[in-house]
């Protein structure tokens, strides 16, 4: 994956740990070929405590081990491929970040890699000091996204009362301010007139699952997409996009994914759908977000013939946006393979989703998105959705949105 030009310094900070201690960040490097580890060894032990291992299974006895915070890994291993190595990293050290290093590499294999979690993706041959910076920003971001899960498990009071909530997120804010201030890019500007607590949302939904995190970025653009063949006002697209990227934002309360490990897997799944809309729109007032992004959270289930829910709306009772959104986060979920699912190609889901017209979509709305489907067929995103610049004035992720 390409690296953006940065003035990060080339000396990384030490990890911090929750409780307040300092300790030199440890990158495990895994490749079978012992120059290229060496050499990586070399350019890293200097700021880095660095392991080193010649296969996955090798990889997987450090990580079991010991504490690892960042995973430098070669696509190409004897005893497996690399993005099966970070798959599992993924479901058993979900806190440790990867980079892929390779010289076999594609875009669709990038693509692959970013979709299962990388952090990026660097192709051989490399200069150090684009190494270097593609690893700074990888434990920048490790330590953002581990500040946010402690304080999102330490601070209940930000799903709490109103005032309990707005107070909360005010806190949080500011913390996650003064962590960042050097770090947000200059991308991330006023001028493109985005919230400033995006960023913030950005992370709390990455460091709570980076699948989620991908849906999300993914949604957006498909919303995006159909906004395009509407009559919208400049903050009206924004409104959209920024409202279908943080439509499953109740799904970041711990006390909600906590209830996944209760006895009946199953019922604890339907009792996190029923509860994420109202949990997400809870506590947009607190963080200051237009009108129409709380509604798009809170409706987004409803069903055209009103037997969605959290109330059960119906027709043109459901908020607009909140319609295109449905419409997209079926597209999406119909798309991606998962754990407990195949994925249907996208004749596949236009057909389904056509089929459900009427009932669970607006008629309108799925007539519009098929057509601007069958127009940019061949634009559509990969899976994870980088920035994405593509014909036809086609939406792009906002940054805010897209920086890791």
């Amino acid at each position: 994956m390409p690296t953006q030009k940065t003035d990060t310094p080339l000396t990384v900070n030490k990890t911090v740990h929750s409780d307040g201690s300092h300790r030199k960040a440890t990158i495990l490097v895994v490749d079978d070929e012992t120059g290229p580890r060496e050499a990586l060894k070399i350019i890293l032990h200097p700021s880095f405590n660095v392991c080193l291992a010649e296969t996955a299974a090798a990889a997987l006895r450090v990580l079991h081990t010991q504490p690892v915070d960042l995973v430098v890994l070669d696509q190409k291993l004897p005893d497996r491929s690399g993005v099966d190595l970070l798959q599992d990293i993924k479901r058993t050290h979900a806190e440790v970040e990867v980079i892929i290093i390779t010289g076999y590499g594609s875009l669709s294999s990038a693509m692959t890699a970013i979709h299962h979690g990388a952090a990026g993706y660097l192709l051989k041959p490399f200069n150090t000091n684009e190494l270097l910076i593609l690893v700074n920003q990888t434990l920048e971001k490790k330590r953002r996204l581990d500040f946010l899960r402690t304080s999102l498990r330490s601070s209940p009071e930000l799903w709490g009362s109103e005032e309990e909530a707005a107070q909360a997120w005010q806190a949080l804010k500011n913390s996650y301010r003064t962590l960042t201030i050097h770090h947000i890019p200059e991308n991330i500007s006023p001028h493109l007139g985005m919230p400033d607590c995006l960023p913030l949302l950005s992370d709390i939904i990455e460091a709570t699952d980076h699948r989620l995190w991908s849906h999300s970025c993914r949604v957006s653009f498909y919303a995006g997409l159909i906004g395009t063949r509407l009559t919208l006002s400049d903050r009206d697209q924004q409104s959209l996009t920024i409202g279908a990227f943080l439509h499953d934002l109740g799904k970041t309360c711990p006390a909600l994914r906590g209830s996944l490990e209760e006895w009946n897997p199953l019922a604890c799944i339907m009792k996190t759908e029923k509860q994420h809309p109202l949990i997400g729109a809870s506590v947009i007032h607190s963080l200051e977000l237009p009108a129409e992004v709380g509604q798009v959270i809170l409706y987004h289930h409803e069903r055209w013939d009103g037997l969605g829910y959290p109330h059960g709306l119906r027709g043109e009772g459901i908020p607009y946006f909140a319609r295109i959104v449905s419409v997209s986060e079926a597209f999406d979920y119909m798309t991606v393979e998962a754990a407990d699912r195949s994925y249907l190609t996208i004749e596949e889901a236009v057909h389904s989703i056509s089929r459900e017209s009427g009932s669970f979509f607006d008629p309108s709305l799925v007539d519009s998105f098929v057509e601007v489907l069958t127009r940019y067929r061949d634009s559509l995103p990969p899976l994870a959705v980088p920035p994405i610049t593509v014909p036809g004035n086609l939406p792009t992720i906002p940054a805010s949105l897209i920086t890791r």
